[in-house]
């Protein structure tokens, strides 16, 4: 039991990294098949064996999952966890896929996207970077809510700007909300754009704003990066430091 818990749950113990490639790598191959399904006129002997790869990533996937819930301490912590959840999603669409009418099959085969999820579980990155949006979640949700009245007030000046000019373009405060979105974010698609004086000097601030929009967000993830890393160089220390 623990040495098989060793190897489910510690990509550091040398079979555990074993087992860790391997999932890895059945990942990928899961995503490759997905893409090439999607090519058109594929012959019905390519189709068996993608379906053969199919079937043996799902079985494999299944019994992983059967084990990380049996050798997990709570079971139920596992199970209704974040990582219990994705794992579930990873071989659940197939399960349903068969149980249900097969013009539905191809609705469910999207959901095994939901395998790349997984991958989440082996980045040291992504798990740094999680801690990081924990450590930065306040920043992160002010900036929001402030980005949203921005939001709000751009489409809003737009429309008064330009309604009169463009009727069917801005044709409300909501129909201006994509010019805002597209504006602020510096994207500019320009299949919507101000004719008007008003409109284009409004739209000069708004992008002026739009800027900042931009590059707030990115100085709050390397800020709270930087401290989740300096927080897991201190865990690390104390480990390598403490008594055995």
């Amino acid at each position: 039991m623990n040495f098989l818990k060793r190897i489910i749950e510690s990509p550091n113990h040398p079979h555990g990294k074993i087992f860790t490639l391997v999932v890895q790598g059945l990942i990928i191959i899961s995503l490759i098949t997905f893409s090439i399904e999607t090519l058109p006129g594929l012959s019905p002997r390519t189709r068996d064996w993608l379906n053969y790869v199919e079937y043996f990533i799902v079985a494999f996937f299944s019994v992983e999952y059967l084990l990380r819930v049996f050798v997990a301490s709570p079971r139920h912590k596992y199970i209704f966890s974040f990582f219990g959840l994705v794992d579930l999603a990873a071989i659940l669409p197939f399960y349903l896929g068969t149980a249900i009418d097969l013009r539905t099959l191809r609705t469910f085969r999207l959901l095994r996207l939901f395998r790349i999820f997984k991958l989440t579980r082996y980045s040291i990155a992504v798990r740094r970077f999680h801690r990081a949006m924990i450590i930065a979640r306040e920043e992160v949700v002010l900036f929001l809510c402030a980005a949203g009245i921005v939001l709000y007030l751009a489409a809003v000046g737009i429309y008064y700007f330009e309604n009169e000019t463009q009727p069917k373009v801005f044709a409300s405060v909501f129909h201006s909300l994509w010019w805002a979105v597209s504006t602020l974010t510096t994207v500019g698609y320009g299949d919507v754009y101000p004719v008007t004086l008003g409109g284009k000097i409004f739209t000069f601030f708004v992008l002026l704003i739009g800027l900042g929009i931009v590059s707030v967000p990115a100085g709050l993830v390397a800020s709270a990066l930087s401290k989740a890393r300096e927080m897991e160089e201190n865990t690390q220390l104390t480990q390598d430091t403490s008594p055995s």
